[in-house]
């Protein structure tokens, strides 16, 4: 079942102004920090998009400890650490979650993967109960190629009703795989899960009816997919390559 505006599990971010003294350090510094909106989110997909620097993966990330995640990713079972380099802007931030819990729920992030594979084959080895490694499909993460691992957590540890936090699941993806996702991201929505996902990538970002906001130097901004830099400076590339190349590589 679809979730709705009633229904969905975190339905927008604040920030406590009344707690920030000033905006000249990191991440308060950030663009969509120093000049916020109040975000609301879809009750399925919503993306966080934008280029370097603008602050979305510090942003997931905060959003992510603020629901009790470890900074690293995983369940909110995780509690490991590689190297301790979240920021506190999960501090200055208030999370309006709607009014019911969901069953599941994961914080992927694509940078600290390795960590988190790492983690699940450390607990397995401890032997405490039964084998993590057998509900992300039963084989070491780190046998599998970086894409198969990202994609075996996507099919085997993502269920219905959950809520899933993504930083650039598109990393290790091929742009077949990223458009395998997409249909996997419709299966979990049908069956009652809410995204918000973290991308650079005009593929993942093109589910039907989902919520796009662009952070920029002046702030967040609602947008549609073809309005997007990403999908225009792609559009571009291939509609002009040899022209653009030609400029590129002059």
């Amino acid at each position: 079942m679809l979730l709705d505006k009633d229904t969905q599990y975190l339905k927008r971010i604040d920030l406590k102004q009344e707690n920030i003294i000033s905006y000249d350090r990191f991440p308060l510094n950030l663009p969509v920090i120093r000049n916020f909106q109040r975000i609301a989110f879809h009750p399925n997909v919503t993306y966080i998009i934008g280029e370097n620097g603008m602050g979305k993966s510090t942003l997931l990330e905060a959003i992510a400890i603020g629901l009790g995640f470890n900074p690293e990713g995983g369940t909110l079972n995780f509690n490991f650490s590689s190297y301790d380099s979240h920021s506190d802007l999960h501090e200055y931030i208030r999370l309006a979650k709607g009014p019911y819990r969901p069953k599941d729920s994961f914080f992927f992030r694509a940078e600290s993967y390795y960590n988190l594979a790492t983690n699940i084959e450390e607990l397995d080895r401890e032997g405490f109960g039964g084998k993590i490694v057998d509900s992300f499909g039963g084989t070491s993460l780190h046998e599998l190629s970086h894409g198969e691992s990202f994609f075996a957590t996507f099919i085997h540890r993502f269920s219905e009703n959950g809520l899933y936090i993504l930083d650039e699941p598109e990393a290790a993806l091929s742009p077949l795989r990223q458009m395998s996702m997409l249909a996997r991201i419709h299966e979990l929505v049908n069956g009652g899960s809410q995204f918000i996902i973290s991308t650079h990538s005009p593929i993942i970002m093109a589910y039907p009816s989902a919520k796009i906001i662009e952070l920029t130097e002046e702030g967040s901004q609602e947008m549609r997919l073809e309005e997007t830099g990403h999908y225009k400076i792609m559009k571009q590339f291939f509609e002009n390559r040899d022209r653009l190349l030609h400029h590129l590589l002059d």
